[in-house]
């Protein structure tokens, strides 16, 4: 099975030529799913992703005079700037977006691109981009992340800036934190731009050392489900900033820099001294820490077939201590438990999206039975429901 998506780079191709533009080039990158280490990658923590063979492809024709023009098959009308208007337009202040929100992911890459390589904006090639993608949107599976890695790549290339994979990573991060205002980890763009076949990036997200472990899913004999649920969330907006707040007035009460910092052992003492739900924040966050490098040592030790019970105390613990889950999320973990899987979760940010369970590949059919079963007689809206293998990261195409 090939990661590349006729349908979405062809839908790029023609939506430039749309335009009037032929394509001279094309750049793709994928979203990702997190395995397990979930709020924890902007507390410095430990993440798990991988990355999907779901990609964004954007094709590119560059131009002289200087602009910058995008366009989308989620919103056929392009958006143009001057690259020289960059800086009067990001960062985002109080939410208020200058250009239409899904501009601003690529847009504000190439403003934060310009800024991390110390290029005069006046001097850079402008460039028309027409993305395509087959990321779902709002799954929990990073669509921004992917839009964000193949404009970043993209870019990087035509301006010859030479930034490595880390550093467009880190721009993808800066373009979401503050052109989009969503205040997100860097654990997204790190998988999108690092990803490896048959692989998941353990990310370090204070020192952003990584190092790609082997999953070994298909060799045990295992597929990973991903369950849609089609509740839609938005990072930029409510719970997910109340929760990094949370998390920042529990570092700060017990004194250390970023929650990284406190280990299983300090939880005691965070008893003593944090309130209810902030102490449950914290919870949340310092187990996840431990069991990302317990599901990395397992899977070492034991293989893929022993980090089950891992993956459904994660769930719990964001169910019941980051309070993220939704009744249908709940749902689909427990019902994909019950009906043969080793292990489940949900993904992503919470407040909607997708849930994982990864279960023995004969039992594939009756999970997505028993959970579609379920849906429909709760009266949930149907779930879309794949499976997903670890896929390469972000790269040229043509």
């Amino acid at each position: 099975m090939t990661d590349i998506h006729p349908s979405a780079r062809d839908a790029a191709r023609d939506l430039l030529l749309s335009l009037g533009r032929e394509a001279e080039g094309e750049w793709s990158a994928p979203g990702r799913v997190n395995l397990i280490g979930e709020h924890t990658d902007y507390n410095d923590g430990f993440v798990f992703p991988f990355a999907t063979p779901f990609r964004t492809h954007a094709a590119v024709a560059t131009r002289t005079d200087g602009r910058l023009r995008v366009i989308s098959t989620f919103d056929p009308i392009p958006v143009e700037v001057e690259l020289v208007a960059l800086d009067a337009i990001f960062p985002t202040v109080d939410g208020q977006h200058a250009v239409p929100e899904w501009a601003a992911y690529p847009l504000g890459v190439a403003w934060a691109l310009i800024h991390a390589a110390g290029a005069d904006a006046s001097t850079l090639a402008g460039a028309d981009i027409a993305f395509a993608s087959d990321v779902p949107v709002g799954a929990g599976l990073s669509s921004s992340a992917a839009i964000e890695g193949a404009t970043a790549s993209a870019l990087n290339d035509i301006w010859q800036l030479g930034l490595d994979r880390v550093a467009l990573a880190q721009v993808g991060r800066r373009a979401e934190n503050e052109a989009v205002g969503a205040p997100t980890g860097i654990m997204d763009q790190m998988a999108s731009m690092l990803g490896e076949a048959d692989a998941a990036t353990f990310l370090d997200c204070r020192s952003l050392v990584t190092d790609e472990v082997e999953l070994g899913f298909a060799a045990a004999g295992l597929e990973l489900i991903v369950i849609d649920t089609n509740v839609k969330h938005a990072h930029s907006t409510g719970g997910y900033g109340e929760r990094r707040a949370s998390c920042e007035r529990g570092a700060e009460v017990m004194g250390v820099p970023m929650l990284r910092d406190l280990s299983v052992a300090d939880l005691d003492r965070a008893a003593e001294l944090l309130d209810d739900v902030t102490l449950r924040r914290v919870r949340h966050v310092v187990t996840e820490n431990q069991r990302v490098l317990d599901t990395i040592e397992t899977l070492r030790a034991d293989g893929p077939r022993a980090i089950g019970p891992l993956l459904d105390a994660s769930h719990v613990s964001m169910r019941d201590d980051f309070e993220i889950s939704v009744p249908e999320l709940d749902l689909a973990v427990d019902t994909a438990r019950a009906a043969g899987a080793i292990g489940s979760r949900m993904t992503g940010g919470g407040f909607g999206g997708a849930a994982i369970a990864l279960a023995p590949t004969d039992a594939v059919p009756a999970v997505t039975a028993a959970v579609e079963a379920a849906f429909a007689e709760a009266g949930f809206t149907a779930p879309t429901i794949f499976t997903v293998s670890p896929s390469q990261g972000a790269r040229r195409d043509a």
